[in-house]
């Protein structure tokens, strides 16, 4: 039927979305889920859900550490085939975790120059990591990140309208 979009198959292997917050994993990765038919998951909306609260106020009561145990618990129930994943910043940081993204999912980095991330991020409350932080402190752990982010399999420039990110990254991932 003319104006239909295709329904594009998805490949076995989960997407995992990856990037420094505000790159735009979970807007990107509903519009490449909807493209592809796809099941999709944001790991942080899980662990929000499982936790009853707000991230923001998860960290505050109980910290990071705790938070990350969640995240890597997590991790596995999330990355199943065919299935788009929107990561959390941090979740690819740990080993076990990046071995367990590589060995099940096609990894996609959205890539933005921190001007831009600051710009989406700064002022907002619902990011525990930008709580209590300057600018240089935020510049200081995307630089810490960016080596890992860059390990993905894909690199796709963020910086743009979230239609074109996720159609790129469609393309990418499902031909």
């Amino acid at each position: 039927m003319a104006g239909t979009p295709e329904v594009i198959v998805p490949p076995r292997r989960p997407l995992a979305l990856i990037g420094f917050m505000g790159c735009g994993k979970s807007v990107v990765g509903v519009l490449v889920a909807q493209r592809a038919g796809a099941p999709f998951h944001d790991l942080d909306v899980i662990i929000e859900g499982e936790v009853g609260m707000p991230i923001s106020d998860f960290f505050a009561v109980h910290g990071e550490e705790a938070f990350r145990k969640h995240e890597s618990r997590l991790l596995p129930a999330v990355l199943q085939p065919g299935a788009v994943v929107a990561l959390g910043g941090g979740a690819p940081l740990y080993g076990d975790n990046w071995r367990l993204i590589n060995e099940r999912a096609v990894t996609v980095f959205l890539d933005c120059e921190f001007e831009v991330l600051w710009q989406r991020t700064s002022g907002t409350t619902n990011r525990p990591l930008m709580t209590g932080r300057t600018r240089e402190e935020v510049l200081t752990l995307f630089d810490e990140r960016r080596p890992r982010y860059r390990q993905a399999v894909h690199h796709v420039l963020a910086d743009r309208p979230p239609d074109q990110v996720a159609e790129e990254i469609a393309q990418l991932w499902c031909g």
